[in-house]
C-alpha cells in the first residue's frame, strides 16, 4: 500500500469511531479509518460516507510502507491495552486512546511498563474535561481565587446497564470503564486526593463488588470534597464546585448552573457551546488538542491514568 505515514488513522468502527469521523471531516485531517468486519464497514460508511479498510488494523498496518504516526484507538474496552502495544510495536508515535485504556491496574501498568523509554506518547480520552462547561467553570474558579469544595455523584443506571451487550468483564470494572469520567473530571477540577475515606455496600447482579458508594477527603488544592452514588437508585452524573463567590453546578455536566453569593436563585450560564452541540460534546476540541496541540494541559497522559487507579481503587474498595 501507499506511504500513511502522514495521514491519521481511526482504529474502531462503533458509535466511537462515528463520532472521531465527524469531528476529522470537520477538521479537514487526512486520515482513513480501519475495522475489522465488512458488515461494520457497512454500517459505518453507511452512517458516515466514510469507507474503513476491512481486515483488523494488524493486517492493515503490516502492509504499509510506512505507519501513520498518529492514531486514535476507539475499539472496545477489551482490547484497548493490547491495541496500544500492537500500535507500539508497529512504531506508532502518538496514540489517543478511549477511556479507560486498560480494563484494570494490570492492564495499565503493563502498557505503562512496555512504553517505557520508548519514543512514544500515549493520551487517554477523557472529552469532558474539553467541555466548553468545564473551561467556564475553570474561568469563574481562576476569577474566585480556587476552589474551596466539591461533590460529585457517580450513579449508574444499573437496570439499563444490565441489559447491555458489554461483557461481564467490563461490567464488572464499570467503574473504571464508565464512571471514571465523573471521577476524573472532578479531581481535575478541584484537585487530586491528598487523604479521602471511602466506604461502599452492597452489589448487583452484574457488579458485585459494591452498588453504593460514598466519601470525602481534601485534595492537593486544598479543597474538601465528599461524594456518592447509589447503582440501585435513581440519580445521575453531576459535580458541584463551591467558591467563595458561587456554587457551579454540572447537572448535566455539559451545562453549567450558576448560584451567587447570598442568593437562593440558580440561573443557567449562557454558554458559546455550539461546537459542543455540532459533535459529541468535548470530542473536537479534544481531537484538536491531540493532533495539533499535544501540550495541552487538558490531556491525560497514561502514566497519569495508572497513578489515578489509586483513587479508583480506593472508592471501589480494593484498598
Amino acid at each position: 500500500m501507499s506511504d500513511y505515514l502522514n495521514k491519521v488513522a481511526l482504529i474502531g468502527a462503533g458509535y466511537m469511531g462515528e463520532e472521531y469521523c465527524k469531528v476529522l471531516k470537520a477538521l479537514k485531517e487526512d486520515f482513513f479509518v480501519v475495522c475489522r468486519s465488512e458488515s461494520s464497514a457497512d454500517k459505518f460508511e453507511g452512517k458516515t460516507g466514510i469507507r474503513p479498510i476491512t481486515g483488523g488494523f494488524e493486517r492493515v498496518f503490516s502492509n504499509f510502507e510506512n505507519v501513520p504516526q498518529k492514531v486514535i484507538v476507539a475499539v472496545e474496552v477489551e482490547l484497548l491495552a493490547a491495541t496500544i502495544i500492537k500500535l507500539v510495536d508497529f512504531g506508532v508515535k502518538e496514540i489517543l486512546v478511549e477511556k479507560p485504556a486498560g480494563i484494570n491496574r494490570r492492564e495499565l501498568q503493563n502498557v505503562v511498563d512496555y512504553i517505557k523509554n520508548k519514543d512514544v506518547l500515549v493520551y487517554v480520552a477523557y472529552n469532558r474535561r474539553f467541555y466548553t462547561s468545564t473551561e467556564k467553570v475553570f474561568d469563574i474558579i481562576n476569577q474566585d481565587g480556587g476552589v474551596d469544595s466539591f461533590n460529585f455523584e457517580f450513579t449508574e443506571w444499573s437496570n439499563t446497564i444490565e441489559k447491555t451487550n458489554h461483557s461481564s468483564k467490563v461490567k464488572e470494572e464499570w467503574l473504571l470503564a464508565n464512571s471514571s469520567h465523573v471521577i476524573d473530571l472532578a479531581f481535575f477540577i478541584g484537585g487530586y486526593p491528598i487523604e479521602m475515606a471511602s466506604f461502599s455496600s452492597g452489589s448487583l447482579t452484574w457488579h458485585k463488588r459494591a452498588s453504593k458508594y460514598s466519601g470525602a477527603g481534601i485534595t492537593d488544592k486544598g479543597a474538601t470534597f465528599s461524594y456518592q452514588a447509589n447503582w440501585k437508585s435513581p440519580g445521575r452524573w453531576s459535580i458541584e464546585v463551591l467558591t467563595k463567590n458561587h456554587r457551579l453546578y454540572l447537572k448535566p455536566m455539559e451545562k453549567l448552573k450558576i448560584q451567587k453569593k447570598d442568593s437562593v436563585v440558580v440561573e443557567d450560564y449562557i454558554l458559546d457551546d455550539s461546537i459542543d452541540n455540532e459533535f459529541k460534546p468535548g470530542v473536537y476540541k479534544q481531537t484538536e488538542a491531540f493532533l495539533h496541540n499535544s501540550n495541552d494541559w487538558r490531556l491525560l497522559s497514561i502514566g497519569e491514568q495508572l497513578d489515578h487507579m489509586d483513587y479508583y481503587e480506593k472508592i471501589e474498595g480494593l484498598r
